[in-house]
């Protein structure tokens, strides 16, 4: 007896296309026929993502916007500021500068402002204490620029120059040496203006620094002590503290 051969049956599945309505009735097969057989399409371009600058960088790229802020002491002294883009505190007087340029404690004849942005620390303290020859440095060129222009609207008699920490004072010595250090910029940066300052201050100078104690600021102090043998918290208020160190004889 001749058996009977059996029809080979395929085995498909029904599969839903889901998509634009021409399309939807086209099978699998097809579908996937059209989209290989498709030329590949050119990338769109990425829309242009404006470059992040640090503050501390050296030559600011950024769309220049300028703002006015003041800053008031506890004695009721008000100084204003234009304040550019590109440079820290372009908004306002950061709350660690204020208790800085409110706390510091001055003494001698020449001061030096670190790292002084638009200006705000040694003008304040320039006007404050008129006998005070005071220095003023940055890397960022604008932040210089814009401290010689606030300097000379707060009729503020100063020594402005453009470098990184000590490049622009090899020569000289402080009494004072103050700054808000750029915490961000990474520890060698603060760790250079601690020991810096300590080559570049007078016998019986002092250092003093302002910051978040739980952001930095415990590492800074440590260290502080660790180079003059010494360190002194001048105050503390909302976890800011100002941190003195003298170099003593």
């Amino acid at each position: 007896m001749d058996k009977k051969k059996k029809k080979k049956v395929e085995k498909t599945e029904e599969v839903q296309v889901m998509g634009p309505e021409e399309l939807a009735h086209l099978s699998v097969k097809d579908v996937l026929g059209i989209f290989s057989s498709k030329k590949e399409e050119k990338p769109v371009p990425e829309e242009k993502v404006e470059k992040f600058e640090h503050y501390y960088t050296a030559e600011p790229t950024s769309e220049l916007h300028t703002k006015i802020i003041q800053i008031e002491l506890k004695n009721g002294h008000v100084y204003n500021f234009t304040a550019p883009s590109g440079v820290y505190g372009k908004k306002r007087v950061d709350k660690a500068t204020d208790l800085l340029v409110n706390t510091a404690e001055i003494s001698g004849k020449k001061l030096l402002d670190i790292g002084c942005g638009y200006g705000v620390i040694g003008i304040t303290l320039k006007k404050e204490n008129p006998f005070m020859q005071v220095y003023m440095s940055d890397i960022n060129k604008r932040a210089v620029e814009f401290s010689k222009i606030n300097a000379k609207d707060n009729n503020a008699q100063v020594t402005i120059k453009w470098g990184n920490i000590f490049d622009p004072w090899e020569d000289e010595k402080f009494d004072v040496i103050i700054s808000n250090p750029p915490i961000v910029a990474g520890k060698n940066i603060w760790m250079n203006i601690i020991k810096g300052s300590f080559i570049h201050l007078n016998p019986e100078g002092s250092l003093q620094l302002v910051a978040f104690h739980n952001k930095g600021g415990e590492r800074i102090s440590q260290f502080m002590k660790d180079t003059f043998g010494n360190m002194t918290e001048l105050i503390k208020s909302g976890g800011i503290r100002v941190y003195k160190s003298v170099k003593e004889e």
